[in-house]
């Protein structure tokens, strides 16, 4: 057991030695109506890092896609390691990771290539094999999520935390989702809720990203009324940062593939040689603005969407360790109505203590750190809100206080007696 933390506005409690169940309760009563508040704010917006999709392996006994760095022995490697770590340093991450390590291989064989070095042949082999081996570890993940044993119940904990952020009423802002990951599984969690997810791509058969932005959202008009049409529920707003993989660039055009969610890593979208072609950050581009593309956009996007007064961002298993990322927020809390929210599984090798200690906006932080805390399956259990049923029971309180005290004691009891939970008072 590991140290949990949350901070609620101005209260803030500690657990040494883990939470026990009474503990939980206790907390929730704190916790759940102040997230709830957070949920319907003017603009919300949901940042899921790579501990998301660990959390749901790890609830399904599945492998987990690492991005450990890749050892090689090849001529020139420890240059590259040695620019994966300053280039990690100046990130904030420390440890340099996989992806570090792809970019300084990246920058090797461009200098290669400008001098004509024989040497960059291998290296591309490498970079090809590196990255064809990153998505049959992501794909692997995938597989066994879909495949688990206990699918029905990880689906059923994965589908009721998207829910809670995104049971917005239609007429509010929709709801922003950005993740840093290059799975599918918030596709295929959506596909199994029935939410639409609105992007940048479009078309049917194999979609084409669009730099330009309209603000498409999606209406209905109601039956018997013409000319009245109403937001439609059920709809989100998604941004990929870094990619994805089942994005491939096809010049002159970005094309998303429908690679099947865990499909084997032989499928026939999946190209043999993927470093020139798969969209995955960092991508191995060949002039400035192809590597700008489509991340520049994705950016914009998330700066416009998280940058505008009584915006709630809410962060869950992300470290912390893309300072790309890490500037847009620290711009966002430059605006006063603004507020993080941060769920973690542990502190991210301090990344996030330091990031709150540079900030230095503890007003308008939401802390909820640790292996309880940050638990997926205790988040949905015990803290997150409810949304769809919070209209259901606000309506059943204030009839429950037109009615007679007898009848509200005896409804308390009856509810205790078939396990309910006891209204806090």
């Amino acid at each position: 057991m590991g140290k949990n933390i949350y901070k609620i506005g101005d209260t803030r409690k500690e657990f040494e030695d883990g939470v026990n169940s009474e503990e939980a309760e206790r907390a929730k009563y704190i916790i759940e109506p102040w997230l709830s508040a957070l949920c319907q704010s003017e603009h919300l917006s949901l940042l899921l890092g790579n501990g998301f999709t660990t959390g749901a392996a790890v609830m399904s006994n599945a492998f987990s896609a690492g991005m450990a760095v890749d050892e090689n022995e090849l001529d020139l490697n420890e240059n590259v390691m040695e620019e994966a770590r300053r280039t990690a340093e100046l990130a904030g991450r420390g440890r340099p990771n996989l992806e570090d390590q792809i970019r300084s291989m990246i920058t090797l064989i461009k200098g290669l290539e400008m001098i004509d070095d024989h040497r960059v042949t291998d290296w591309k082999t490498h970079l090809n094999e590196v990255i064809r081996q990153l998505l049959k570890d992501i794909l692997v993940t995938e597989e066994g999520i879909k495949n688990s044993a206990s699918e029905n119940h990880v689906e059923e904990v994965l589908s009721s935390f998207i829910l809670s952020f995104a049971s917005r009423t239609a007429s509010r802002e929709r709801l922003n989702i950005y993740t840093t990951n290059y799975d599918r599984l918030i596709e295929y969690i959506s596909d199994l809720l029935g939410l639409r997810l609105i992007d940048r791509f479009v078309g049917s058969l194999n979609p084409i990203y669009r730099s330009s932005k309209l603000g498409i959202d999606m209406h209905y008009n109601p039956p018997g009324i013409r000319g009245e049409p109403r937001y439609l529920e059920g709809v989100a707003r998604y941004t990929k940062l870094h990619g994805s993989i089942d994005w491939k660039y096809e010049a002159p055009y970005l094309r998303r593939y429908g690679i099947p969610f865990g499909a084997s890593v032989e499928h026939n979208d999946i190209p043999e040689s993927p470093a020139e072609s798969v969209m995955i950050y960092p991508n191995p581009a060949k002039d400035v603005e192809t590597l700008e593309y489509p991340y520049a956009d994705l950016f914009r996007d998330f700066a416009t969407g998280i940058c505008q007064p009584n915006s709630v961002l809410i962060t869950y298993g992300y470290g912390f360790g893309d300072d790309h990322i890490n500037r847009v927020i620290r711009d966002m809390l430059t605006v006063p109505s603004t507020h993080l929210v941060i769920i973690s599984f542990d502190d991210a090798g301090g990344r996030i203590t330091n990031f709150i200690e540079n900030i230095g906006k503890d007003t308008q932080m939401t802390l909820l750190i640790g292996d309880h805390f940050g638990n997926i399956e205790d988040l949905v259990k015990y803290y997150l809100p409810k949304p769809a049923i919070d209209y259901i029971t606000s309506r059943q309180a204030q009839l429950l206080e037109k009615r007679s005290p007898d009848y509200k004691e005896n409804f308390e009891n009856i509810k205790n007696e078939n396990g309910g939970e006891k209204e806090n008072e």
